[in-house]
């Protein structure tokens, strides 16, 4: 186990990332947030209302922010989108939705599905501007099936990297932004973002919350806070991506013509070690530590029996959220963290287009379990 002598200026008395300028909307401008109520797309909600943009969101429950309207549509079920989109005209359109399914083939024909349906009712209206896609680092790591395996690009990754020789739901959902962008005469951006810190509840990939509540469940089972990963992740560098700063981005993007018809990464700016990281985490969460094993140790198993613990900390903590797969996703951190090859993305592309923001992972963490913990998301 390990314990932490921390010579740093206290995070509390820094910002976590450098001002995020307001982005005026342009005249008549409209936006639509699909996916408004998740991990990036409350986060851009709330700069879009703030900057004052006319602002509707698209998800089964409101967004939180006030301000925004609510559109309330099946993205699985094109008739409905038609019906619950008709006479809604938006100008900019920011995709932040995809739903998970059981193999890659089903994550293309239903995801690119989304995106084909939904711009197919939007782009009939015909006030269509500009619409923004958030994908990810799959595109060049490969999708869950072939996940960080085979050939990969050179690391850090390059926008104009070729595609993987292999089915990407990614990829399929890009070819149908393209397709309908010429076919309805407006711009595109394509942001791939890395793990994604946060705040959602219920999020399918939601890395700081599940790390909270592995935090929580090792401290009451009398556990250390062992680092679930690979060597590779311990020891290298990596970097992440601030909801935030990729709710920016976009917005960036949609405001910005030379941003126009380019597909862009998207990274706080910095580079950080899970060596380094992990034992300051720990310490925030008043938890001890310990380091990887010779092989990964996944959450999966570490907690499997973890639901029990989760319902005893929910009485004792009165917590507000009793369903544990609601708070952490056990999977998708299994293979952040497990993944055995060196993982950085290259923002090269933005920075020279004029996008200069910047955030402190390490603060945009901390902070973000503060957030959960105030909110009794988390103990």
């Amino acid at each position: 186990m390990g314990t932490v002598v921390d010579m740093a200026p206290s995070a509390a008395l820094l910002p976590d990332r450098a001002p995020t300028p307001v982005r005026t909307p342009p005249p008549g401008a409209h936006a639509l947030v699909v996916g408004a109520t998740g991990i990036t797309g409350s986060a851009l909600v709330q700069q879009l209302v703030e900057s004052g943009w006319r602002t509707s969101g698209l998800s089964r429950r409101p967004p939180a922010t006030a301000g925004a309207a609510h559109v309330a549509a099946d993205l699985l079920d094109a008739r409905d989108l038609r019906e619950r989109l008709a006479g809604l005209r938006p100008t900019h359109v920011f995709v932040n939705a995809w739903v998970r399914q059981d193999t890659e083939a089903r994550n293309i024909e239903v995801n690119a599905g989304i995106v084909r349906d939904l711009l197919a009712a939007l782009g009939a209206q015909g006030s269509l501007r500009h619409v923004a896609l958030a994908t990810g680092l799959k595109h060049y790591l490969g999708p869950f099936e072939a996940y960080g395996r085979g050939e990969l690009p050179d690391t850090p990754f390059l926008e104009d990297a070729e595609r993987l020789d292999t089915p990407n739901f990614y990829y399929a959902q890009e070819d149908e932004l393209f397709a309908a962008a010429a076919r309805h005469g407006f711009t595109w951006s394509v942001h791939r973002a890395h793990t994604i810190l946060g705040h959602a509840v219920g999020n399918a990939m939601n890395i700081v919350s599940t790390l909270g509540a592995y935090a929580a469940i090792a401290r009451a089972t009398g556990r250390p806070f062992t680092f679930p990963g690979s060597q590779v992740q311990w020891n290298g560098v990596v970097d992440l991506t601030d909801a935030g700063q990729l709710a920016d981005h976009q917005v960036w993007a949609a405001t910005t013509p030379q941003a126009a018809d380019t597909a862009f990464n998207v990274v706080d700016g910095d580079v950080v070690r899970w060596r380094r990281l992990w034992p300051r985490l720990a310490e925030h969460l008043g938890v001890p530590w310990a380091g990887p094993g010779e092989h990964p140790q996944p959450l999966q198993e570490q907690v499997a029996d973890a639901q029990q613990v989760w319902a005893r900390l929910v009485d004792e903590h009165d917590l507000s959220e009793p369903d544990l797969s609601r708070v952490a996703s056990w999977w998708h951190t299994d293979s952040d963290l497990g993944r055995p090859v060196e993982v950085l993305a290259d923002m090269t592309r933005s920075r020279l287009a004029g996008f200069t923001g910047y955030v402190s992972t390490e603060r945009s963490l901390l902070r973000l379990v503060d957030r959960y913990r105030a909110e009794r998301l988390v103990p």
